[in-house]
């Protein structure tokens, strides 16, 4: 492999090479821009998650079969009066002004002029503030066309009166993500480089390494965007979520990539006269590294297809793709792009033939002589640290309410908190139980199947809702005394369906009961999820290891850079959820958050692994271990640590997102990738690689 990636790096760092490389590169762009589409022209507010055999699926798709399928896209609109009561007149006429105004794809909303005044009391709160009528959208109608008639149903309502309206339940909630994204997504990337330009000017003072970076960065980003286009050309959707880390993996990755480039690059200058020899002595160096490391995030992509749940699949053909797209421009566009500017790429700070490499009083230096005399030390002393941040993962809480992620003045998100405020708040998303009989049920037995629902904890009340021809299966709607999103619903559904064989039988029932709806498709998604964690961190913890095995030829080097990949990870969580509870007043996280976390602190801080013992593994073969420790430390430190800061600087934007998981999982991974860099890279792999990988 090293052989086959060293002929191709030879012949892009040639002079010929060179051109020929950045102009290929350029009419790919091109032809991409003219024939491909953008994956943006892809992007979806959210991607089916769960697989068709669980519970939840099984039970809807039951429930479609008896009693049709419902083919309209439910809204809920919640009517605010600020200082009054909400009239049952006023609140008539204006749904009669919406139910003739020209609302396209309007299916249905409740004739209410039609209605006796008694009525009123199902849909006005108690203290008659608060007003919640039901409606639906055609099944058809795309969010971009939900949006425009939502606000035609905001201008009709303005129209008609001063009382404050809330749009909200699926349709609401899908077009409000569309927006805050459409908004966010332009956010995202002029931060990103913004950041990335900033720090690179401030760390190496220098114009051209700045640009050089984001230059190469940008040709990968349309590449890789243009690409994905083609594969969503033939069916593929990407959710906002994916586009959004998609684009800070690719940014981080090349930029870091680009360093380490320029790194070696510089020392090869002080040895080399001519650029280009200089440059594939570097590549020479660094290919197999660079290979490596691009190939270990790669492979982390890639094993996310063995995840069941819909939205990590998604994750992987984008970032595998990303990825692949990456690993070529770092052994081609970003070396080609380096040689062209050659010299100049450092000024002021021009490097010449005979420079010293190391400065004795540089950080990384003094660190290294540090750790590499008092190894024992070392090592003891950044376990207790990193013990310190891991043991607050025993206060690690789920939130498993999507909304809650959302910024608090989302109007969607206003209206279900109102709903909550002012209604039974089971009514958010009731529970539908399907009864389906092995025979005929009597009329009397299915209320008695209705009360054995009915005194379960925590439910509130239990409805039938219709049965089919001679009762063999029955619809019912159940509504919970909590907030059906949140934990105690949850998991009191999840006992509900392992015992649902009891209340079948103490109704004198023969048949079986399905559990559809929100709080039932959460459980699924809980479960799938601890398993999908449980997968993906195995199988990538033993593919990782093998690459690097393959790289350092030794079992007990592979291992001891895994495990502190691994020790740094739950560090990173511990220390993660204690500062954002401490500086956000965030106590809980999305359930999705480790497994985020996981994939890109392991993949991505593995590179500053490999790179760390790959330049140790080539000093190793002049010096003994410990000199040859303190070498690459002081060599690779400065790099690592300017690619950690940047690295950690390009996730923590993703804090500009207006969703909560990705601000929680950007700050953590950001976090992580800090500890990765200064205490594992710095201290923790190299006093184990003295104490033990001793030369024999």
């Amino acid at each position: 492999m090293k052989a086959i990636i060293q002929s191709v790096t030879n012949k892009v760092t040639t002079k010929k090479g060179m051109w020929v490389t950045l102009s290929a590169w350029l009419l790919i762009s091109i032809l991409l821009a003219l024939l491909a589409p953008s994956a943006k022209d892809y992007e979806v507010t959210s991607i089916e998650s769960l697989p068709e055999d669980v519970q939840s699926v099984i039970a809807q798709n039951k429930i479609d079969k008896h009693f049709g399928k419902e083919e309209d896209i439910p809204a809920l609109l919640v009517f605010k009066a600020e200082n009054n009561e909400v009239e049952w007149q006023e609140l008539t006429n204006i749904v009669d002004a919406i139910r003739q105004s020209e609302v396209e794809g309007l299916k249905s909303i409740p004739p209410l002029s039609e209605m006796p005044p008694q009525a009123a009391a199902s849909f006005l709160s108690e203290d008659k503030s608060t007003a919640l009528i039901p409606m639906a959208f055609d099944q058809s109608m795309e969010n971009a066309d939900l949006v425009k008639e939502i606000e035609t149903i905001h201008e009709v309502v303005a129209s008609e009166t001063d009382i404050s309206l809330y749009v909200t339940g699926p349709a609401g909630i899908s077009t409000d993500t569309l927006d805050l994204f459409s908004r966010a997504d332009l956010v995202l990337i002029l931060s990103t480089v913004g950041l990335i330009l900033v720090l690179l000017i401030i760390i190496y003072r220098s114009p051209l390494l700045a640009l050089i970076p984001l230059l190469a960065a940008g040709f990968v980003y349309f590449v890789t965007l243009q690409v994905l286009g083609i594969f969503g050309a033939f069916g593929l959707d990407y959710s906002n979520q994916t586009i959004s880390i998609m684009s800070i993996l690719l940014f981080a990755a090349t930029v870091d990539y680009s360093l380490f480039v320029f790194s070696r690059f510089r020392e090869e200058l002080k040895i080399h006269e001519n650029k280009h020899d200089a440059m594939q002595a570097t590549m020479s160096a660094l290919g197999l590294p660079l290979f490596i490391s691009g190939g270990t995030v790669l492979a982390a992509m890639l094993v996310l297809f063995f995840a069941r749940l819909g939205d990590y699949q998604n994750f992987a053909p984008s970032f595998a793709t990303t990825m692949l797209v990456i690993i070529i421009s770092s052994l081609t566009l970003i070396p080609a792009l380096f040689a062209l500017f050659g010299r100049k790429s450092f000024w002021p700070k021009i490097p010449n033939v005979g420079d010293d490499n190391i400065k004795p009083n540089s950080f990384w230096h003094k660190v290294g002589e540090g750790v590499t005399k008092k190894p024992g030390v070392s090592v003891v002393a950044t376990l207790i640290v990193i013990g310190i941040a891991a043991s607050n993962l025993m206060n690690l809480e789920y939130d498993f309410n999507l909304l809650n992620s959302f910024p608090d003045d989302m109007e969607s998100k206003e209206g279900y908190e109102l709903i909550e405020e002012k209604f039974a708040s089971g009514d958010l998303a009731p529970t539908t139980v399907l009864f389906e009989g092995k025979e005929e049920a009597a009329e009397e037995d299915l209320q008695k199947l209705r009360d054995e629902l009915s005194n379960v904890e925590n439910v509130q009340s239990v409805e039938l809702l219709g049965t089919t021809e001679g009762n063999r299966a029955a619809r019912f709607t159940l509504t919970f005394m909590g907030n059906p999103y949140e934990k105690e619903a949850m998991d009191q559904l999840e006992t509900m369906v392992d015992e649902e064989q009891t209340y079948v039988k103490a109704a004198g029932l023969k048949g079986d009961l399905y559990f559809a709806g929100e709080t039932a498709a959460q459980v699924d998604d809980r479960a799938l999820n601890l398993r999908d964690f449980f997968v993906i961190v195995t199988l990538e913890t033993l593919l990782i290891l093998g690459m690097l095995m393959f790289l350092t030829k030794s079992f007990k080097r592979a291992f001891l850079m895994m495990a502190t990949n691994l020790i740094s990870f739950v560090a990173a969580i511990g220390a993660g959820i204690f500062l954002t509870e401490l500086f956000f007043d965030i106590g809980t996280i999305s359930n999705r958050v480790p497994l985020y976390a996981f994939v890109f602190l392991v993949a991505l801080g593995i590179d500053y692994s490999i790179m760390l013992v790959s330049r140790y593994l080539e000093e190793q073969e002049q010096l003994d271990t410990r000199e040859a420790v303190h070498t690459a430390i002081a060599n690779t430190g400065g790099v690592i640590s300017s690619a950690g800061l940047l690295l950690a600087a390009t996730f923590a934007v993703l804090m500009t997102q207006p969703v909560q998981l990705l601000f929680v999982f950007g700050f953590i991974v950001a976090v992580g990738i800090l500890i990765d860099t200064f205490i594992i890279r710095g201290v923790l792999l190299p006093g184990l690689l003295v104490l033990f990988d001793k030369k024999k």
